[in-house]
């Protein structure tokens, strides 16, 4: 077994601390990744309070992890010691239903295993990026470029993918009108992914004090959601909205924002269920999808398609020992615009 340091949840109740492990040996085609990086999601603390359902603890998060390969097994071929890897947010399927066989990995009917807070096919708990080390197969693990800023490309594994994926699968570019709700971890990417592609992009948000930071980002209109002038502006106006809200929000209060033939794509995942009167849908035909993450083949593209138009998250690197800190912030949209934890302070 191979021995690595982490953070972990030991229940729902209790505060990430410190706390050793054992990973599996490294098989035929496995490699061991010396984790520099792991970015900081949302996710992360839905796991551990059991929000969704209940967790393995003692639960280890994160699945935005960068490192560096540090052991190869006999038979890898995709990568060799001394590259540069990163993990999302699974590492192993069945390889064979019709979704694996289609690139979607991430919703393999038979036997998903997500990047922490599951079961591996050996029957044993799995554990994320909040720690020295991980051991992944070969084919679950993503080539970085060295051109970026490593840690910076850390959340592109997880807020970077759940943006670009339905982005890319509804074509939206040039000539559409897209519009990001929420100017958070997700937001933001959706926001660089959106002018990348061509898009016309306005962010939709609460709050007048993210304007300048939309602007900075490149967004072309900020519209501030509580001022009734600013949102009678924009009815009927959007092709597309991607909504990033992770906080309980009115579906159909946004619907009216979209054209005839609009679509309202959701990733944000609140807790409370979506209500959607199906009035809102067929007054202009209008479509309410979701999208989550991306597969293998969709991944490695996104981070290929990053490194030649130098496309990184905006993140604010911290010390492992102030992540319930850095929870704490993040709950409350005070961070621009995605925690990213050095792993080297473990060892502090």
């Amino acid at each position: 077994m191979i021995q690595s340091k982490g953070y972990a949840a030991q229940s729902a109740e209790t505060d990430l601390a410190p706390w050793d492990f054992e990973r599996r040996d490294i098989g035929s085609h496995d490699i061991e990744i010396e984790i520099f990086y792991c970015g900081v999601c949302h996710t992360d603390w839905h796991a551990i309070k059991n929000d969704w359902f209940p967790g393995i603890f003692p639960l280890v998060p994160g699945h935005e992890i960068v490192g560096r390969v540090a052991a190869i097994g006999a038979h890898v071929k995709k990568f060799k010691v001394g590259d540069l890897a990163g993990v999302g947010v699974m590492v192993d399927s069945c390889r064979h239903c019709e979704d694996c066989d289609n690139g979607q990995e991430q919703f393999c009917q038979v036997s998903p295993v997500q990047t922490y807070n599951n079961l591996g096919k050996d029957g044993k708990p799995v554990y994320g990026g909040y720690s020295s080390n991980n051991v992944v197969n070969e084919d679950f693990a993503h080539h970085i470029s060295e051109k970026l800023d490593l840690a910076a490309v850390a959340p592109l594994l997880c807020a970077g993918i759940t943006t670009y994926s339905p982005l890319r699968k509804w074509k939206v570019g040039k000539g559409h009108k897209l519009a990001i709700l929420g100017l958070g971890g997700l937001g933001h990417m959706g926001v660089k992914f959106g002018i990348a592609f061509g898009a016309e992009v306005t962010v939709l948000s609460t709050s007048e004090s993210k304007r300048e930071d939309a602007k900075k980002l490149g967004a072309h209109h900020f519209v501030v959601t509580t001022n009734p002038e600013e949102v009678a502006a924009v009815k009927g106006k959007f092709d597309f909205i991607l909504d990033t809200v992770a906080a309980e929000h009115d579906v159909n209060f946004y619907l009216s924002m979209l054209r005839t033939n609009g679509t309202f794509i959701a990733v944000g995942l609140p807790v409370a269920p979506m209500e959607v009167p199906a009035f809102s849908l067929a007054a202009g035909n209008k479509t309410v999808t979701g999208s989550g993450a991306g597969g293998l083949p969709e991944t490695q593209e996104m981070l290929d398609f990053c490194a030649e138009n130098n496309i990184v998250s905006d993140i604010e690197l911290i010390d492992i020992k102030n992540i319930n800190n850095a929870f704490e912030r993040m709950l409350k949209g005070d961070v621009r615009y995605r925690f990213v934890i050095d792993m080297k302070t473990l060892n502090n």
